[in-house]
């Protein structure tokens, strides 16, 4: 049963109303997200561009930019060393689009996830020095390569790495030594003694910041001007998309670069997202962060998964529409194929977890060595969702046992794996994902130690439902509803309103979509003012939950046309149906009680 909550931070919401021109409930919509002084909340509801903070704030940026500078001027070979995810591959393109307008000698490489794994290794190093490249530069990854960078120095590379994952440290006693590589310059936002105000950017950010300094340096402008040139634009809707893929919190200067991004994406100026667009029969005009992350987003994924990201890049490289369709279709074509071995590959997890009793553990480690290695992480996504626990799913790789993590909120994954760091060949990550490889004897000792050191308690495994307002459907309007548009992009870390009402009567209900898997009804308020109900949830439960609350008969009965307006209370979000032009309200259950 999940847990609800109403959110109950106080201020003077009719204040902050009248002084923005806005509906009291957006006020404490504003105020939940913990949007407080007068400058963030006008940021919040008007940031755009000019808000975003300058690259020169991160630490040792000059410095990147400065010597690339030089080596463009020399005619240095410079490599792009990125990532096979979405957020590497954004970060390679933006770097490559930038060095390439300053007339650099470049080219790029994309580990393999299969032969290569994450990140730098001696063998990309040995294979950039071989083709006689001057300066690595790294994207996405680059900040736990402390050996393999020492290992480009004494082949007299230069290696500036770009970055956004954690600092590896060493703790003793309680403090921690942070170990940065030795690099030429290390562009991090999350080292100790960057300046950066907000270091929860994505790496293709940085290299978006990169690339801005960068251009103004090479062609004498400002770093604002680049941004509002036609690459400068180009490249922040690839910034943007980075962001949402890579599930980054929509706080801060990521609100304001995905606003600003999704605009873009309605016109965009890059020719391969347009054609992916096309194929996945995608509106620009309705793009939105779930569009990204559950339509466009995986199809890049997909080719990084199941053969080589390179793809994905051409992709974005394309120059003529004919041949990006061609790659869009392909990647799409690879993402189906991926959708059908994730839903096996869960399944099995869950046929696992349940006949071992995985569940007594806190933390769920599942091994499946028939898994392909590159679905782990997705299936541990899955899995954490369903079992609200941190999760982790570990398959058989080339070099041993390699596996992906998804944890909950309450779980820092990161610092929980740094505590048995002994057991693994090679680690790294966030709070809420990581990734690793492992000799297969450790995997049973893994699974012991995370549960050894785990702190949770069953609280922390109950799904939180935070409801912004206890506000009875009666007040929900059109207008209202495009107002609340004001608050968008919604996602990670800016979650769409959620309003409580409770004892509405159901009246009738119809079952829709090809799956017949979404549930429409006709509910009516204690005001009987009536609405069209949606829900998009997994029906076989809501009708579990009816048939046990009012009986099989009933539920029946609401299907025919002839509910008795029995009351369930439910949290929701007023939506908009468009049908034919014209636009009508309607409800969209979330959840129910």
């Amino acid at each position: 049963m999940a847990n609800w909550r109403v959110a109950a931070k106080r201020a003077d919401f009719n204040a902050i109303a009248q002084k923005y021109h806005i509906d009291p409930v957006l006020a404490r919509i504003i105020r939940n997200r913990d949007i407080i002084d007068d400058a963030d909340i006008d940021k919040f509801l008007n940031g755009d561009i000019k808000d975003l903070y300058s690259p020169l704030l991160l630490k040792d940026m000059e410095k990147a930019v400065d010597m690339l500078l030089i080596k463009i001027d020399g005619k240095k070979p410079i490599r792009i060393i990125g990532d096979y995810d979405i957020d590497g591959i954004c970060a390679t393109y933006i770097l490559y689009r930038g060095l390439s307008a300053c007339g650099a000698c470049v080219d790029t490489a994309i580990p393999h996830r299969i032969h290569d794994g994450y990140g730098l290794n001696e063998n990309l190093i040995r294979a950039a020095y071989e083709a006689g490249t001057d300066t690595v530069l790294t994207c996405d990854n680059g900040i736990a390569a402390y050996s393999q960078i020492a290992f480009a120095n004494s082949l007299g590379l230069t290696v500036i790495v770009t970055d956004h994952h954690e600092v590896p440290y060493e703790e003793k006693d309680g403090v921690r030594t942070y170990k940065t590589p030795p690099a030429y310059a290390v562009v991090d936002p999350k080292q100790e003694d960057c300046t950066y105000p907000f270091s929860e950017i994505c790496g293709a950010v940085v290299a978006y910041k990169l690339v801005l300094l960068l251009l103004a340096k090479h062609f004498d402008k400002t770093w604002q001007e680049m941004m509002e040139s036609e690459l400068g634009l180009e490249l922040l809707e690839l910034a943007a998309f980075a962001t949402i893929g890579d599930v980054m919190e929509l706080v801060d200067e990521n609100r304001i670069l995905v606003k600003c991004g999704l605009a873009l994406m309605k016109n965009t100026r890059n020719i391969g997202l347009k054609a992916l667009m096309d194929v996945t029969e995608t509106q620009p005009e309705q793009i939105k962060p779930y569009t990204i992350g559950f339509v466009l987003g995986p199809c890049l994924n997909a080719t990084g998964r199941l053969d080589t990201a390179v793809n994905a890049l051409a992709l974005f490289q394309a120059e003529d529409t004919e041949h990006a369709v061609n790659i869009a279709n392909e990647l799409k074509s690879m993402n189906d194929n991926r959708k059908e071995l994730t839903a096996k590959g869960v399944d099995e997890a869950v046929k696992l977890i349940e006949e071992r009793n995985l569940l007594r553990d806190k933390v769920i480690v599942v091994y499946l060595p028939e898994v392909h290695e590159s679905l782990a992480g997705i299936i541990a996504g899955r899995i954490r969702e369903k079992y609200c626990r941190p999760t982790f799913v570990l398959t058989n790789a080339e070099d041993g046992v390699k596996g992906s993590g998804r944890s909950i909120e309450a779980f820092h994954m990161y610092d929980e794996m740094t505590k048995c760091k002994e057991l693994f060949s090679k680690y790294g990550g966030h709070k809420l994902a990581a990734g690793l490889s492992l000799p297969e004897e450790n995997v049973e000792l893994f699974r012991k130690a995370l549960n050894d050191n785990c702190t949770l308690t069953e609280a922390d495994f109950e799904e939180k439902v935070m409801i912004d307002v206890p506000m009875p459907m009666d007040y929900a309007t059109l207008e209202l509803v495009h107002e609340l548009e004001r608050l968008e992009p919604f996602g990670n870390g800016n979650p769409k309103p959620q309003f409580a009402h409770k004892n509405v009567k159901l009246l009738s209900g119809r079952i829709l979509g090809a799956h017949k898997n979404v549930g429409k009804y006709v509910v009516e308020t204690e005001n009987k003012k009536r609405f069209d109900m949606m829900y998009f949830g997994d029906l076989e439960a809501f009708h579990t939950f009816l048939c046990g609350k009012f009986g099989a008969d009933w539920v029946k009965r609401l299907y025919n046309g002839g509910g008795l307006g029995l009351e369930i209370s439910v949290v929701y979000y007023p939506d908009i149906n468009e049908f034919r032009g014209k636009e009508s309200l309607q409800i969209v259950m979330k959840y129910y009680q």
